[in-house]
Parts: structure tokens; sequence; C-alpha cells
């Protein structure tokens, strides 16, 4: 079993690291809101409907306002609460659907990289960008290595890089990585800007 440093929590960390389902949803929590946080927020959720594990079946057949309820809080699971308990549920109504409800099926056979990168496209709130940085993470620090990961997950698959969360392993490569996309960010800003000024 992996040992996951997520959230910087180790009850929510230890959940990540056994929990395909918790690391999945994790990181669809992983948007406009702080990345601690969004990773905690698997843990935060099994407490409040009284489980231990998550189970995709589980969140599929919940009364979505009981769902709501949990993730409201206080302090709530996520920013915006409403749309994520509604994505959450969809996500795990695609899981029993598509992949028995287990969240990983959607790589204990992924005979390549693309493939890989194809099923986890076709999740609810997981655009092309989070796909890839999800298959870094696999295989960065999950075990999840099928032919071509790397190139599947482009720039976020490259050896020693710091620039998502699948680089995150301890409170120092926390800093890094936040680090690199303040750059990232500035950089883009100032390109935008310059754009700007040299339009007539």
């Amino acid at each position: 079993m992996p040992t996951l440093r997520l959230a910087q929590d180790a009850a929510a960390d230890e959940l990540l690291s056994r929990d395909p389902l918790a690391l999945l949803l994790g990181m669809l929590f992983d948007q406009q809101f702080p990345m601690e946080r969004a990773f905690a927020g698997p843990r935060l959720l099994a407490d409040r409907l009284g489980v231990d594990t998550l189970t995709a079946a589980g969140i599929a057949d919940a009364d979505p306002d009981r769902l709501l309820a949990c993730f409201q809080g206080p302090p709530a699971v996520h920013r915006y609460p409403g749309s994520m308990a509604a994505r959450t549920q969809a996500l795990c109504r695609l899981l029993v659907e598509r992949h028995d409800g287990r969240a990983d099926a959607l790589w204990s056979d992924a005979p390549d990289g693309a493939t890989l990168l194809r099923r986890i496209g076709e999740l609810p709130g997981f655009g092309a960008q989070k796909a890839k940085i999800l298959v870094a993470l696999l295989g960065k620090q999950y075990g999840v290595t099928p032919p071509g990961w790397r190139e599947a997950a482009g720039s976020y698959g490259e050896e020693g890089s710091r620039r998502s969360v699948a680089d995150i392993t301890g409170p120092d490569s926390l800093a890094e990585v936040r680090a690199a996309k303040q750059e990232a960010k500035k950089a883009a800003k100032e390109a935008s800007g310059g754009a700007a000024a040299a339009r007539p």
C-alpha cells in the first residue's frame, strides 16, 4: 500500500493511501479550493456518512439531500458543496455502471497510458489537465505504471518535476509545487498582459 501525504493530515492521508475511491474524490475536489483541504475531503465525507471506507455504490445510492448536507458541514467539504456533491454522486454512478463500482478498475487492467488517460477523462469533473495529473500521481506514487504512462501524463509525468499534486510527498515538496504554480501563474499573467499591450 502506498503512503501518500497529500492532505498533510494523518487520518486523511491514511484513507487516501488505502482507498482508491478516496484518492479519486480528492482529485475531484482539488479545484478552486486549497489542495490540502481538497484531499482531506474524502476523510471528512466518510466520517459524516459514518463509514470507514467510501464505496461508489453507497454514494451512488445515497439520498441527494443527505449527501448535500454532508458536503455543507460545517466545515464544508468543498467551497461549492452543492455542485461538488452532485458531481461526486455522478462520478460514483458512472463507476457503478461501467466499472463494477471499483475506482481501481480504471487502472488495474489498463493496457497502456493512453487507455488510462481516456478512462479517467471520461469521469465527471475530470478535464484534460486533471486527467493527466491523476495519471502522473498514479504512476509516481501509486505504483500504476502501464506502458506509456509518462507520455500520457505529459509534463506532469516528468521525473523530478514539481508541477502538481503528483509530486507532493511532504511539506517541502508541497512548498516547491506551490511556488512553481505561483511562478507559472505569474508568467501566464505577464504573457497575457504583454499580448494585450501589443494589440493596436
